[in-house]
């Protein structure tokens, strides 16, 4: 069974260039990894605008689809993004709660959530980006989400190769401890932080796993 990591996080927290690191050092260590890409992007880039409310929907599930088909096949895993993300600015943007239902069902399915701190700057990205001032209102949506749905995680934080080193810390504790049992729940082995902190400093310390 794949071990599915899932990278949450506001705009402009380096979840792509993560993921894509990731994929590469898990690969050459002989796993047989697949990176999902953020399957918003490509929507955006294709129709040349940001979706609509009534489109949303759409986007969440067919990301969750990709998610599950390449776990079909692979190892581990990447995804860019989940539904989570989607539901949580169609919450910000659209005032629309309704997808974090469905979203919170398959986030608990995934064998490990990484969630990417606010310790890099924002950068603009075309249509995806909306500015600085939203990232932090987005972590505290993602956070609180999280909790309501007892999904755990681990924070990852530091620049560049440092960034890398705290995801794979906990990538390969997932790896090497699995527990199925907790199925995505909360699990002891995780720390998280509160959904009232989205300072990345403030983080730091609780992004690793306890053994």
């Amino acid at each position: 069974m794949a071990l599915t990591v899932a990278l949450l996080g506001a705009e402009s927290t380096g979840k792509t260039t993560l993921a894509h690191r990731l994929g590469e050092v898990l690969a050459a260590e002989g796993h047989r990894v697949a990176v999902v890409a953020e399957y918003l992007r490509e929507f955006c880039d294709t129709r040349g605008r940001t979706p609509r409310p009534d489109e949303q929907a759409g986007i969440a599930a067919e990301q969750t689809r990709r998610i599950a088909e390449a776990a079909q096949d692979h190892d581990v895993v990447i995804a860019d993004t989940t539904a989570l993300m989607i539901a949580v600015y169609s919450d910000h943007l659209f005032d629309d709660d309704s997808l974090y239902a469905a979203a919170l069902h398959a986030q608990r399915g995934y064998g490990l959530t990484l969630l990417t701190a606010l310790d890099l700057p924002w950068e603009p990205d075309g249509l995806q980006r909306d500015g600085p001032h939203v990232r932090e209102p987005v972590m505290r949506r993602v956070r609180a989400a999280l909790a309501r749905g007892a999904v755990s995680y681990a924070i990852v934080a530091g620049q560049g190769d440092a960034r890398l080193a705290s995801a794979l810390t906990a990538v390969r504790h997932a790896l090497e401890c699995p527990d199925p049992a907790y199925e995505g729940r909360v699990n002891p082995r995780w720390q998280w932080a509160c959904d009232r902190c989205s300072d990345g400093d403030c983080e730091r310390h609780l992004r690793l796993p306890r053994g």
